[in-house]
């Protein structure tokens, strides 16, 4: 945990799971910036925080926590996000409910007077969420978005430009950059172009030829990508009424294809992100129905699972948190995976080979079993003892 000195105050502010290991902190320079922006500090005036104000892609919580004396709304995807944010609310002594906490697929409100954007590592995500907060702008909206320089490119200011209204960068300082945009109410916009859906190829498996359904921001939303492909084409063979999760799901087409290899299956489909499980969802539903056996969690990882109680969990975890390259996301799937498994279950985990996953599950479970493999990735087997 660390202090945030802000124009507003100074906040003890930590990202979720707190881990003293971890030495990311919980905002960043383009945070920063955006709040000096907003408080008047480096000369312009004051953002006037009377009306109603909301906080797109708040990543931990800073912002909102800084500004919580004008009530805003936090609108996020991610759990771990919206966890570390009720956290530091709490601890810097912000009443329940002086913050109200949406996610991206809650309605979103109906009049916006301050938005602020925090730019979100998904353009995708950035363009169904202006789309869906644009009829709740009017002309005397104020809009600000921040974010790092390499996170704000042309393209994103085109959406900006597209869905709200006229748009202009500022300058760059500490590596971060502002997005002022005016609101125009008469733009004519296009129709919000999520979710998406496409039909797999042949060869996947018993998803070929299914239709994945996915919401903005998934990984791979507009393709199946060859880590799953390899995935899909190795599929651990079980029969009977097994309990099998995905664990981060994103858009469920490994978890369905668990199902329909084995229709007495029950299935739980875990992701941090909300736009992921919606995802997941509906490509089940298309593919087995509304009867069929199946839990949809937005969570920590399997953290909420009661132990014991999985036979198979298929995981391809991520190797990223926003813009940081690291494997804590993939430590913490495959610790919560190894509690939730029964004895003699079964952890099977997709990677790029150079990331070393096998050391990581040979420490954790005593052993880990080559699969399949190809010069990218490979597929690996735990067994809880």
């Amino acid at each position: 945990m660390e202090s945030f000195t802000t124009s507003w105050g100074e906040f003890e502010l930590s990202r979720f799971p707190e881990d003293p290991r971890d030495r990311l902190r919980a905002w960043d320079a383009a945070d920063e910036y955006l709040l000096r922006q907003l408080h008047g500090t480096d000369g312009a005036p004051p953002v006037d925080l009377s009306g109603r104000v909301v906080v797109l892609g708040d990543r931990w919580g800073a912002l909102v926590t800084a500004l919580a004396a004008h009530r805003p709304t936090q609108i996020s995807d991610s759990w771990l996000g919206r966890r570390a944010t009720a956290e530091n609310l709490a601890r810097n002594g912000v009443e329940p409910g002086t913050v109200e906490l949406l996610t991206t697929q809650d309605p979103p409100p109906e009049r916006i007077d301050v938005l602020v954007v925090r730019v979100p590592k998904s353009l995708a995500l950035l363009e169904d969420q202006l789309h869906r907060l644009a009829p709740a702008v009017h002309a005397g909206t104020v809009v600000i978005g921040a974010g790092m320089v390499t996170e704000i490119h042309t393209s994103t200011l085109h959406l900006f430009e597209r869905i709200l209204g006229p748009t202009r960068t500022s300058l760059a300082v500490r590596k971060a950059r502002l997005i002022h945009c005016t609101p125009d109410p008469a733009l004519p916009r296009t129709a919000n172009p999520w979710p998406v859906s496409y039909t797999l190829p042949d060869g996947v498996g018993p998803v070929s030829g299914r239709t994945v359904t996915n919401h903005a921001g998934i990984f791979c939303a507009e393709r199946l990508d060859i880590g799953t492909r390899f995935l899909l084409t190795h599929l651990p063979a079980t029969t009977g009424p097994k309990r099998i999760a995905d664990l981060g799901c994103g858009n469920g087409v490994v978890g369905t294809a668990a199902a329909l290899a084995n229709p007495e299956a029950e299935l739980l489909f875990v992701d941090e992100s909300h736009q992921a499980v919606a995802s997941a969802e509906a490509t089940f539903r298309s593919a087995l129905g509304p009867a069929a056996k199946a839990e949809f969690v937005v969570g920590d990882a399997l953290a909420g699972a009661e132990p014991g109680s999985l036979d198979v969990v298929l995981n391809n975890p991520p190797f990223h948190t926003h813009q940081a390259t690291t494997d804590a996301t993939a430590w913490r799937m495959f610790t919560t995976a190894k509690s939730a498994l029964r004895p003699g279950g079964e952890l099977w985990v997709i990677g790029n080979r150079h990331l070393g996953y096998h050391v990581k599950l040979r420490r954790l479970f005593g052993n880990s079993q080559v699969v399949s493999s190809d010069p990218k990735f490979v597929l690996l087997r735990a067994v809880r003892n």
